[in-house]
Formats: structure tokens, sequence, C-alpha cells
């Protein structure tokens, strides 16, 4: 499984990238053909203390589950993240397995 983290307008630390890697090994077991994932971790430019935004693309054949949340801190953002991304790819994989 192919993982690429990229952090905008700062330099993410290991510690919140092995965070999101552990969340990721617990999600790609909901779907078997998962190929890979894309995270892009961002800080807006905005006023509000909820200025953290992760972005996550799951790679899968055919169907790609795309999922956004901006939080004020990137892992609760991750949470949410993962939270809208297992419902993506367990509705694939009814969809997957109903054809």
């Amino acid at each position: 499984m192919n993982i690429t983290f990229n952090s905008v307008h700062f330099k993410a630390d290991q510690k919140l990238e092995k965070f999101i890697y552990d969340k990721l090994e617990k999600i790609a077991k909901v779907h078997d053909g998962i190929i890979g994932f894309d995270i892009t971790l961002k800080l807006e430019n905005t006023e509000t203390p909820a200025n953290k935004t992760v972005d996550i693309r799951a790679k899968i054949r055919g169907y790609d589950a795309i999922a956004q949340k901006t939080a004020k801190t990137f892992e609760e953002a991750a949470d949410e993240v993962m939270k809208a991304l297992k419902k993506q790819l367990l509705k694939a994989k009814e969809k997957v397995r109903g054809n």
C-alpha cells in the first residue's frame, strides 16, 4: 500500500504522520482493494482557530474515496476524515459485492 504525505504551509512532524498512518492501517482493513492513500495537511489562512485541514484520498481500483475536514487540531480533523472515509469504503465494498 502506497501512502504519500503532503503538508502545505508547514512541516509536519513525525508524531502527526505516525498518528495518521496508524489510523490508515485500521481503515485499510475495511476494504481489501485499497491501492494507496494521498494525504494533504494544510494550514488555512483564516482568523478562526479551526484552521487545520486534513484531506485524504483512498485509491481503489475503479473508485477513489475522498474526504476533507477542518478542525482546531490536525488530530481532530484526521479523526473526522477517517469516519467519513470508513463510511465511503463500506459503501464501495457493498456495491462491489452487490454486482
